[in-house]
């Protein structure tokens, strides 16, 4: 071996990993087969679909089609309580070769298991990793992202799947494309970004953000994102029918709580209510207002089968406190326990849930409930999930949303519906560049080699 391919043979780019797919289930839609077929023949690649198209079979296939060209493993990880569901699909679609481990130990072809117990398995041990719900790794800076990222470095095949990739920020898609092999987050950045710090042009409308899309770069941008995913929130996006996948209506009430604190989050007096700007003012506001806002969920939940989605460990508390039929989900409880209340919710054993975002709001399939109580926050991505796991494909009522918030805090509507079209934008210029091509020159091969001196 020469010095450049030993160089070359360290890169966990290198390769263009791929094959022929020979396990395409008769049950699956069309898209799903066409969207196996493509990934499989890729070997690596971002599948970004909207909630309720099928992303649970179309990992099941993938993994499969796998198992059979390599007869080596296959690891899924999903988000906590969901693993229950992929065992059902694996069985509706043929598949028996499948496990769930909570322990690190496994006897079968392919693994589920959940991201909290990724500590649990070794690498060396799986020829692909499938990362279901995979927006857990969005943030550049969590332990999550880092374990996931090394955990996946050397796997020869590498899928993410998620409905939203980057809701609120372009280049968090960044950590999706390093995790499967294509450019790095800071490269991404270096490529298509500038950074928006110590600037004093008062026009520039991405004030307050640190990077921002280079203009010039915009096309090339989603065309790249193009050359490694597929995102779709409807079959049509793909050249499909969508006689199947047409949602119920989606209806949101915003209940504003009339509540005047005659002090300010510093004890000055008030003489009128102010709208809460900053976030210690927000947090205030949220302090000062959970009694009434509880009050008014517990009324709105009555004798329905609902989901309160709250924020703190003394608004969970309250609500369980006022609703005595629901159960509670809190962050000290052990996974095993927080599990079997998922599933007992999933199987319309218990009548009304009190959760977070943060700990139950992805991968989970609810459409047998179609009300929620939402306390909203800045996060349109924990909104959107949470909204999702009853508003997706599959429902067949029209969902009710009913949003809690106080007089005060009418801003966190508004930075919500400013991120939803955000949203929408990227959605839309994805569509737009979806069969664009878009390559991307890599320096070691059009640079000249040298040879170092010491050889």
């Amino acid at each position: 071996m020469d010095y450049k391919t030993f160089i070359e043979s360290k890169r966990h780019t290198q390769n263009q990993y791929g094959f022929q797919s020979t396990f395409i289930p008769d049950n699956l839609f069309d898209f799903q087969k066409y969207i196996v077929e493509k990934a499989v023949k890729k070997g690596r690649m971002g599948i970004f679909l909207d909630t309720g198209l099928g992303k649970s079979r179309i990992s099941l296939a993938i993994a499969y089609n796998i198992v059979l060209k390599t007869n080596k493993r296959v690891l899924i990880l999903t988000p906590l309580a969901v693993a229950f569901q992929f065992l059902k699909e694996a069985e509706a679609i043929g598949i028996d070769d499948i496990e769930h481990t909570k322990n690190g130990k496994f006897t079968k072809k392919i693994i589920l298991c959940n991201y909290e117990r990724l500590h649990y398995l070794n690498s060396d041990d799986f020829i692909c990793v499938i990362a279901d719900e995979s927006s857990c790794i969005k943030n550049f800076m969590s332990k999550t992202k880092t374990q996931l990222i090394s955990f996946m470095r050397k796997t020869p095949y590498r899928f993410l799947q998620t409905a939203t990739p980057s809701p609120n920020d372009f280049i968090e898609l960044g950590t999706s494309s390093e995790a499967i092999g294509e450019l790095g987050y800071m490269d991404m950045l270096n490529r298509f970004f500038k950074n928006n710090e110590n600037t004093n042009d008062s026009r520039n409308k991405n004030i307050g953000e640190k990077y921002y899309l280079k203009p010039h770069a915009e096309k090339s941008f989603f065309e790249w994102i193009n050359s490694w995913a597929i995102m779709i929130k409807k079959p049509s996006d793909i050249g499909f029918d969508d006689s199947l996948y047409n949602l119920p209506n989606l209806i949101e009430n915003i209940h504003i709580c009339d509540s005047f604190n005659d002090t300010d989050e510093n004890g000055q007096i008030m003489f009128m209510p102010l709208e809460a700007k900053r976030m210690s003012e927000i947090r205030y506001e949220q302090k000062s207002t959970e009694k009434i806002r509880c009050e008014k969920s517990v009324e709105l939940a009555d004798n329905k089968t609902s989901v309160y989605w709250c924020n703190t460990n003394s608004e969970s508390a309250l609500l369980k406190k006022m609703d005595k039929e629901a159960i509670e989900i809190i962050g000290n409880q052990d996974l095993d326990q927080k599990e079997d209340i998922l599933k007992s919710f999933s199987e319309q054993e218990i009548k009304r849930l009190i959760t977070k975002s943060s700990i139950t709001g992805q991968g989970l399939n609810w459409q047998h409930c179609n009300h929620s109580v939402f306390f909203p926050t800045f996060s349109y991505e924990q909104y959107y999930q949470s909204l999702r796991r009853f508003w997706r494909f599959g429902q067949k009522n029209n969902v009710t949303v009913d949003l809690i918030l106080s007089e005060g805090q009418k801003r966190v509507m508004q930075a919500l519906d400013e991120k939803k079209i955000k949203s929408q934008t990227l959605y839309d210029n994805l569509i737009k560049n979806i069969n664009a091509d878009f390559n991307i020159t890599k320096e070691i091969e059009s640079a000249k080699f040298i040879k170092p001196m010491f050889l």
